[in-house]
This record gives structure tokens, sequence and C-alpha cells, in this order.
């Protein structure tokens, strides 16, 4: 029969290299801190002193050959990436290199059953990530005559004897005599039936600590989430980024409803949205953040208001970067399916595989979802006499529909091509309307609007040597977005048509719009690191948008269409960044200087001339500066301060209107604002208590030329109207328990921001709270795990989540008497989760059953606009 031979050196996991953090391996790339490798024994310091051990393997597991490879004697390794909990036990296998069928199945269902003495930071056990190769031989020919008994029997032949013989004798665990810290399996195991394993080196490599922690680490005003345990639950990504300090995420209704972001007081297109860099209406998600599938999604970066050069965008107020699954090696699957209340269905897929000869890589996913959200308001309905009365109501025309899917071809880790990737996708989104946003006033019964959005993306990633680096970007996008408002019914609460009426229910006249969009997208990055200390960055990030339009109702069908004036738009941002890194690390320094170029080529139709148009033609140049510092002052405290003068440029929508309801406004300015964030965090990893992470952070947001939409009732327009000044803190906390059994997360945010305009439409109300906008939230949860319930490697974790919003006025706090005045409420929500995790040989699999707004509390956004109430879900996700 074959054996399986002692692994082969084990390495950990390169978990990708922040930009800007730590100091690079030579490639020119943004580096993390330098690798330690070792081989049984503590590795050398981490990023800011941090003390890493790996994991050693103590209990080893004989891999069942299939019959088929014994026959043939077929030899080779399979290299797995393990995750390794923290305690010791293998909780993930996934397959980086294979050697075939049979064999790779055998490799990954051994692996389950190794224990590891855990991987320790600061002498507390922690979850790791490690390569390990299992390695099958054929077995040598059998000497004709029996072995000789006794002691010698139990030594170990051929490959396996010249393994053990390179260990150092150390204690071991399990019967037998002492033999090595890190004992082997597979030959050495067999040939000595009864014995303790013999021992074999595992060589492991630790890069400090993991991608997302180095990124918190790091100088940039940054906050990540990651999913891992978001992917298992059924909120959605809205409801995940707004459990986060200083984020709120505000819903015009339920699961496809437009939403409102905002981040430390600056909101929607003032934060700029990405997906792995990429703009995320370039990225075929033209839906918005909140709607975007979380199992698509491993991290979450979340820049506050200093935005790194290397993102190239305009923002104002920070960005939101979405970073999809980075890891290329092996084949890998992944679904899911949602089921809930109001309708709700969600599914979701990815797949990966490398062709590791080759480095030919094959990348897809998809997704999709639909949901009626036909709960439950309460509304005032009118009697025979007019009179209106408080009635419970379902919603009736309020249904979502999106699918979409993308596919990534290319080659990685090639001589000519760090990565060179091409990537398709094609989304659509159709959304019923119940009634304006902001006003349940009024209900819609055809009013719709879609989406189709499709497009590609190339991507190269090259070192090109002498700590040199390139990496490029480029894109192109097409949509087609739909608006339909013709219907000649007047609805009631109840879903009843009341025909005769005028035709359009948004507006006094119908429309029938189709919009046309041409988009694209590049980004070049260049690095270079001349010396460990010094690294120097160039970015040139262009974006043009084309965009025309039909409306098919127009008023007068011999004139020309508003819609269908010329519009072009084009941005640039360039930028420039010098990395500094001091004192072994115990400093870290990132300024950053960047230039905004915006050229609008445009027609404009005449006031009252529907036929006539006119050129309009602008071009704007600004300049912007940053920097962002980090301080180490022991290996559990640092403390960061960041600043940007920062720059938006008016979007398409904002100067070119809508040639309808919305006129456009050619001579916008950019918004600018004086951002900064001064922070200290404490990541105490190692006490005896447990694992603890506090923090806390204050910002300051001076904002001028913000941008509003402005109208009578029946055109409206974009314009520069008012300055406003944010001051905030925020602070979370963050406690696990020794073995991880308990986890207790909170935050709160309390933020003031005032009207500083003492001239113009917003002059009357300078000095006053801005109205409409929640300015003091905090959330918190608490999540108890056991394992091994009811089978090896099992889990069961019951996690409870409350979000509580402090109430706030709909408009100026000083106009009108104070109990008067119309307010959002004040709101404590809870949702509650159980979720069962069952890792296999081959698969994982998890349940997870979750009831939202577990008390049923009448939830609001915004003013008379009722969310959802009390509504179960549950979720089944598949990992291969």
């Amino acid at each position: 029969m074959l054996l399986p031979v002692a692994p082969a050196p084990a390495r950990a996991q390169d978990e990708g290299e922040p930009e800007g953090r730590g100091r690079a391996e030579g490639d020119g790339g943004a580096g993390a801190p330098a690798a330690g490798a070792v081989r049984g024994e503590r590795s050398p310091r981490g990023a800011g002193g941090t003390r890493i051990e790996p994991p050693q393997l103590v209990e080893g597991a004989e891999a069942e050959v299939p019959p088929e490879a014994r026959a043939a004697r077929r030899e080779g390794k399979v290299v797995l990436k393990l995750r390794i909990d923290a305690a010791g036990r293998v909780t993930e296998a996934e397959v980086v290199e294979p050697l075939g069928p049979g064999f790779d199945e055998a490799a990954r269902a051994a692996a389950f059953r190794f224990l590891f003495t855990p991987a320790r930071r600061d002498g507390t056990p922690v979850a790791s990530r490690i390569l390990y190769a299992y390695e099958f031989r054929p077995p040598e020919e059998l000497p004709a005559e029996p072995p000789p008994t006794g002691v010698a029997a139990a030594r170990p032949t051929g490959v396996a004897a010249a393994r053990s013989a390179e260990i150092t004798p150390g204690p071991t665990r399990g019967p037998g005599p002492a033999t090595g810290a890190a004992p082997a399996t597979g030959a050495a195991a067999a040939a000595a039936p009864g014995a303790a394993p013999a021992p074999a080196p595992v060589e492991v490599t630790v890069r400090g600590a993991a991608m997302a922690e180095r990124l918190r680490q790091s100088a940039q005003a940054i906050k990540v989430i990651e999913t891992e345990q978001a992917k298992r639950r059924t909120a959605d990504m809205g409801e995940v980024l707004a459990r986060t300090e200083g984020v709120g995420v505000r819903r015009g209704g339920g699961l496809g409803s437009s939403a409102r972001f905002s981040l430390n007081g600056l909101s929607n297109d003032q934060i700029r949205f990405f997906l792995d860099g990429v703009p995320l209406d370039f990225a075929g998600f033209p839906f918005g953040i909140a709607n975007v599938p979380v199992n698509l999604v491993d991290r979450v970066e979340i820049y506050r208001g200093v935005v790194p050069v290397r993102l190239g965008a305009d923002a104002l107020g920070g960005a939101v970067n979405l970073v999809t699954d980075q890891d290329v090696r092996g084949t890998h699957g992944a679904a899911s399916y949602e089921i809930g209340s109001f309708d709700t269905h969600r599914l979701a897929a990815t797949a990966r595989h490398l062709h590791e000869p080759s480095g030919f890589l094959a990348r897809v996913n998809g997704f999709l979802d639909y949901a009626r959200n036909d709960y439950r308001v309460t509304v005032d309905v009118p009697d025979d006499d007019l009179v209106e009365h408080p009635e419970r109501v379902y919603r009736f025309h309020d249904a979502y529909r999106a699918a979409g899917g993308g596919v990534e071809l290319g080659f990685v880790n090639r001589p000519w091509a760090r990565r060179l990737l091409l990537r398709a996708f094609l989304t659509a989104y159709d959304k019923e309307h119940q009634h304006k946003l902001g006003v349940m006033k009024v209900p819609y019964g055809e009013v719709t609007s879609g989406e189709t959005t499709a497009g590609v993306t190339l991507r190269y990633e090259q070192p090109l040597g002498r700590g040199v680096a390139l990496e490029a970007i480029g894109g192109y996008a097409y949509g087609r977005a739909t608006f339909l408002d013709v219907s000649e019914c007047t609805y009631d609460w109840y879903g009843h048509c009341n025909p005769g009426g005028k035709p359009g229910e948004d507006d006094t006249k119908p429309r029938d719009q189709v919009f046309w969009e041409h988009s694209g997208y590049g980004r070049l990055n260049l690095r270079f690191r001349p010396h460990p200390e010094h690294a120097l960055q160039l970015s040139v990030s262009p974006m043009f948008v084309t965009r025309t339009g039909d409306e098919r109702r127009q008023a007068n069908p011999a004139g020309r269409d508003p819609l269908a004036a010329e519009r072009e738009l084009v941005n640039w941002v360039h930028g420039a960044e010098h990395q500094l890194n001091l004192l072994d690390d115990r400093v870290e320094n990132v300024l950053f200087v960047k230039q905004y170029v915006q050229l609008l080529r445009s027609e404009e139709s005449l006031q009252g001339l529907a036929d006539r148009f006119r050129r309009q033609d602008r071009d704007t140049h600004r300049l912007g500066v940053g920097d962002g510092l980090r301080y180490r002052f022991s290996e559990w405290l640092y403390a960061k301060a960041s600043y940007e003068w920062a720059r938006r440029l008016p979007r398409p929508d904002e100067v070119f209107g809508d040639g309808a309801l919305i006129r456009a406004k050619l001579d916008l300015s950019p918004e600018t604002s004086h951002n900064g964030n001064l922070g200290v965090t404490i990541d105490a990893p190692g006490t005896a208590a447990g694992a603890w992470r506090l923090e806390a952070n204050g910002y300051l947001r001076a904002a001028e030329d913000l941008i509003v939409l402005l109208g009578d009732g029946k055109i409206s327009q974009y314009d520069n109207v008012f300055s406003a000044r944010a001051l905030g803190i925020e602070a979370s906390a963050r406690w696990t328990s020794p073995g991880e059994h308990v986890v207790l997360d909170g935050n709160v945010t309390y933020e003031d921001f005032r009207n500083t305009s003492e001239e113009g439409t917003f002059g009357p109300h300078a000095g006053q709270r801005m109205p409409n906008r929640p300015w003091l939230f905090a959330n918190g949860s608490a999540r108890v795990q056991l394992r091994e319930v009811a089978a090896p490697r099992d889990e069961l974790a019951l996690t409870w989540d409350t979000r509580y919003v402090h109430g706030y006025f709909l408009g100026w706090e000083r106009n009108g008497r104070r109990d008067d005045k119309a307010r959002v409420p004040s709101q404590l929500l809870h949702a509650l989760a159980l979720t069962y995790i069952a890792r296999l040989a081959l698969r994982t699999l998890s349940f997870t059953v979750e009831a939202h707004n577990l008390t049923d509390e009448p939830a609001f956004d915004f003013y008379g606009v009722q969310r959802p109430g009390r509504a179960f879900f549950s979720k089944a996700m598949l990992e291969m």
C-alpha cells in the first residue's frame, strides 16, 4: 500500500501586503514586517515588538490512501491551507496544491484530525493559518525475512527515518519515549504500530499580524470590519456597516430600498465606495453599498476622512473599500441561501480554481435577491368624510429584485506578472416605489425604477525590481437606467386603484425615461522603496462619463428631447505620497498631496425653449494635502493623528441634472473640507483575563461649499449652499474571554454637526444643529459560543445585537415650539441569532436562525417612514 510520509515544511499563509504598513520585502510593494522563519522555536518579534509563536503539530493522523493509488504506486504531495483555532484544532482545510482525486480528499480528511499547540501572540493563544504539505510515497519493498523484533522494530526506515533524525529530542504528547516537539504522521507512525509517532521537522514562517490587523496598526485613519461572522448571519451589508462607530446607514424601507450612508457627519456622495479598489459603479453594483451581498465580501475598509493616494478618490468625508477574497491558491467554493419574512430570498455563490503549473486562475461569483417587502405599517387613512385615522396596512408595491454575476480569468505568480486578471460582470435590479423618499403620505401603485450594468475590468500587478512595483487597473461600464411613472390610477393604502386621474403618480406629468451611460476608469500606482525606512508612491486616476437619455412621454414630440443633450465629464485625480518608518517601526508617517481636475462638456436647453440648446463647458483645478502619523508607545498602546484638506468634485447628475425635474448647474464648485482625526488604541491580547481592544477617536470636519438640492416643488437645481462643522467622538471596546467562549462588543458615537453659514438660504439658521440627522447612537453585541457540542470541530453560537439611536428633529431645532416639532423618536432595537457550524471532512456547513427587531418596536430612519417590524430569517451556507 502507499504510505503518507511525514509532512514537508509548512509555512504560514502570506496574507498579502497592505499599502503603507511596515517594511517592504524588496519588491517595491508596501510591505509587512520582515518574516521570521522558525523551526520548533519562538519567532522574532513582529510589528511593534509583538512576540509570535507558531503552531506546533503534537498529534497527527494517517490519511486513508485510495485503493487505485495503492495499485499505481503514485507519489507526490498535497499542500493544504489550515486554519487552526485558539485551542489548536483544525477548523478549515483547503487544498491549495492538489495531487489528484483521492489524494486531495484523503489529506484534507486527515488534517481535520490533527492537533496542534496553538499559535501564541505575546503568550496568548490565537487563531492562525499555515500552509502544510502532506506527502505520499510508495512503500519500500519489504525484506524477504521478517524484521527484527524489540526496540529495533519501532525504528522507521527510508525517508521517514531520515526526517526523524533531524529533530532535537524533546517532550512529546501521548505514550512512548520522548521523541520531539513536532511529531509527524504517516510512514513513521505506520512503521511502528502502537508507538508514539516519530517526529518530523515542521518549518513555519510567521509574517506578523494578519492583513486586517496590519491595516489597523498603520498610520492610516482606518476601521476594518472582517465579515467571517457576518457571512453566516442574515443581516445585509447596510446593517453590518451600521454596527460600526461613526457610521450611519438610514434606509427608506426594507431590502433594496434607497439608503443614506454617513461617516463622521458627511454623507452620501461625499463618501466614495469601492470594490477591490475599483469604484462601485464600475464594479457592477449600481444599487448602492447597503445592498451589496455580504457573502461576496471578505472585509470592509472604512477610511475616516483621510483617503490614501492609492484609491485615487476625490472623497470629501472618507471612503469605503469592499475587499473580496484575495486568496488565489487552490480550489474553493462557497454558497449561501437565505429565506425570511416579507418573502425574502437571497442566494450567493462563489468559486475559484488555480492551475498551479501554469498559474491560470478562474473565479466566478453570482447572487440573486428578491424581497416583496410587504411588512405592516401604520399610516393615516381617510374615511368617507375625508377624516384621517391611523390604520395598520401592508405595503403592497415595494418589491425588489436584483441579480448579477462576474467571471474573472487570468494568470497569477508568473515571472512576467504577479497578477494579470480580466473580470467581466453583468448586474440588474428592479425596484417598486411605495411612496416618495422620506414621506409616507401618498401611496404609489405602479411607479418603478431599475438599472442594468455590464462591464469589464483589467488588473495588472508586477514588481519591476530594485524596490519598484507597478499596479494598473482599467475598466469600462455600460449602464441603462429606467424610471416609469405613467399610471392613471390613484391608489389608496389598501392597493385599490381609482382610475380616471391624470397620468403620473409621483409628479404632475407622466415620465417614461431611459438613461444610457458609458463610463471609463483607470488607475496607475507606482511604488518605489529606495530605503527600508522610506517609500514613495505615485498615483494617476482618470475617469470619464458620457450620458444621454430619452423621455418617451415628451410634452413636445416635435422638439428636441432635453434628455438627449450632450453631457460629458472627465475627472483626473493625481497624487504623490511619502511613507516614513522610524525607530524600528515605532513611528510611521504618511504625507501626501493630490491634484483634482474636472472637465465638463455639455449642452443646456434654454429655459422656455426646450428645442434650443447652448454650449456649457467648464474646467476646474484644485489641490489637496494630507498627513497621517502613528506613534507606538508600547506593544499594546499606540496613537494616531491624521489630517486632509479634502475635495469632492460634483458628480454627473449634480451638474447635468436629469433633463426633466432637475435643471443643470454647470458652475458648481467642488466641496471642500478640513478633516482631522486624533485617536488612541489599546490592544492587549495577552492578559490573564482574555483579549482586550479599546479605541477612542475624536474628529473634526469643517466643510465649505456643500451642495444641496433646492427647488420650488416643481423644478429643482443643485447649488453650493452652505458650510458646516462636525465635531465628534467615537469609542469602541471588545473583550474576548480565554478560550474564546464569550465575546462582548460595544461602541458609541456623539456628533455635533452644525450649520456655520451666516448668509444665503441657511443664514438664518447659523449655529444650529443640522436637521434630520442622528447625533447620538450606540451599538452592542454579546456572543456565547460552545465547541464540540454534537460532533468534533462543530460550534454553536448565540449572538445578541442591540442598537440605540437618540431622537432628532426633522427641521431646525430653534424653529417653532419644541413640543410641536416633528421628530424621529428615540429607538432601541434588538436582534438575536443562533448559529451552528458543522465542520466535516471535506466541507463546512453552517445554519443560522435569526430574529430582527425582536421586540417589534416602531422603527424609523426618516420621519414618518416606518421600517420593518419583527422579522424572522434563516440562512444556510456551504463551503468546500
